[in-house]
């Protein structure tokens, strides 16, 4: 007898989701307990796990469908019950039963193979790390997976790609293969189609996260008055700090002193004077939150996220940058929870890690402001009547003008400007 795997409830306001990846295939073992498909929500990705032990007998839906809470995706065959694989097979290739042909997992677009399918074909790879490996041509089965249970990620692929020295002719042939052609396979294809095929454009479905990014940040744009104030600090005095005290920082809490310690504990003291930056919105009411749960922009693989700090004003530099460290870590492997994604009263941005000179970012809906830091850079400054070079960095605060005033506004930027160039006045209450 077989049991129905379901989508799991997935966190307040989520109703559906995305199948990412098929972990497991029909006709293959699986442990109770072990993860057999990932879905894509509007926040993370979350592991399906069998709920016995047995055999994978059919998959319900094709990677790249949506599913809602509560829907049957797979069934699993108790103990050694044999799996229709076939059957199994062509409901996870064609679930609707059109009579299409089923189609190769590598490529949607590529005409079924004669001959017999290459090593790493049955290879499980997401649809991020299938784009990776065809836009870099490299070969999948040589590449030693980094991920959960040995599963390749798009950063091994990109490491992959660049360690590789593969000769022009190679590259030539590899993009000749994959690149499409319009002459039919009985003529000889000319000079004119072979330049033609370097020419290629790919089409690939919007990932459920990048779709709600998308929505978020256009609504955001819709319904808040944002505004951007901007302001320049003098990194000389954090950078002092910093450099005299991060091996016994290090040494002592097993972690390295970044800068965004600084800028949480200065955003927290700055709040204080200036409340509204820290309050949202709610119809005809405005919420004053006396917390500071701080939601850290973060790059994934997949595009940005936020996990909260929650507390950080409460916090040592040492925990918020443990916590900090830690959200980066699960943001890489795909592992941060929709828990760890949930709330937030503030956000902070760093793009200076890229590269960024200056940016006007876009809030966080609900709240109503953040707090963008770029790049650093010397740039002449006069201090004490003398032109001297000082180590600057741009901050941009964007913030819902309906609850936040200009003059709001400009006092919290000035009051964070002052604590960093000054941390003194983060240990004395200033």
């Amino acid at each position: 007898m077989a049991t129905d795997v379901k989508v799991p409830t997935l966190g307040e306001s989520i109703t559906e989701a995305t199948i990412g990846q098929w972990l497991k295939k029909p006709g293959e073992t699986v442990a109770q307990d072990e993860p057999i498909a990932s879905l894509e929500t509007d926040k993370v990705s979350v592991e399906v796990n069998s709920p016995i032990a047995g055999t994978l007998s059919e998959q319900l839906f094709k990677e790249g469908e949506t599913v809602e809470v509560g829907a049957v995706i797979a069934r699993v065959g108790e103990g050694g019950e044999p799996a229709p694989i076939k059957e199994a097979a062509d409901a996870a290739t064609n679930p609707a039963g059109a009579g299409e042909t089923p189609l190769p997992r590598g490529d949607a677009h590529a005409p079924v193979p004669e001959s017999p399918p290459t090593e790493h074909a049955d290879l499980t790879l997401s649809p991020a790390v299938r784009r990776a490996v065809l836009e870099h041509h490299v070969d999948p089965s040589a590449i030693k997976g980094s991920g959960k249970d040995g599963r390749i990620t798009k950063d091994d692929v990109l490491a992959a790609a660049k360690s590789k020295d593969s000769s022009p002719a190679q590259t030539g042939a590899m993009v000749e293969a994959k690149a499409p052609s319009s002459t039919p396979p009985s003529a000889p294809a000319s000079a004119g189609a072979q330049a033609a095929g370097n020419r290629t454009e790919e089409r690939v479905k919007m990932t459920r996260l990048r779709q709600t990014i998308a929505t978020r940040l256009k609504e955001a744009q819709n319904t808040a008055a944002l505004l951007t104030t901007f302001n320049d600090v003098d990194m000389s005095a954090v950078i002092e700090a910093r450099a005299k005290y991060k091996d016994l920082f290090e040494k002592k809490h097993g972690i390295r002193l970044g800068f965004m310690g600084f800028f949480v504990k200065a955003v927290a003291l700055a709040l204080r004077d200036v409340p509204s930056v820290n309050a949202r919105i709610e119809g005809d009411e405005i919420v004053y939150s006396n917390f500071l749960d701080v939601s850290v922009a973060v790059s994934a693989p997949k595009g940005l996220v936020v996990p909260v700090v929650r507390s950080a004003d409460a916090m040592s530099f040492a925990e918020i940058e443990k916590a900090i460290a830690e959200f980066g870590k699960k943001a890489k492997d795909g592992t941060l929870t929709i828990d760890e994604m949930t709330g937030g009263t503030f956000t902070i941005s760093n793009g200076g890690v890229f590269g960024s000179l200056l940016s006007t970012p876009i809030i966080n809906p609900p709240q109503s402001a953040v707090l963008g830091m770029h790049r650093i850079e010397e740039r002449p400054v006069v201090k004490d009547g003398q032109i001297v070079a000082r180590p600057m960095m741009y901050l941009a605060l964007s913030y819902d003008h309906r609850l936040v005033d200009g003059r709001e506004a400009v006092t919290f930027l000035v009051r964070v400007k002052e604590a960093i160039e000054d941390p003194t006045r983060l240990l004395i209450d200033l």
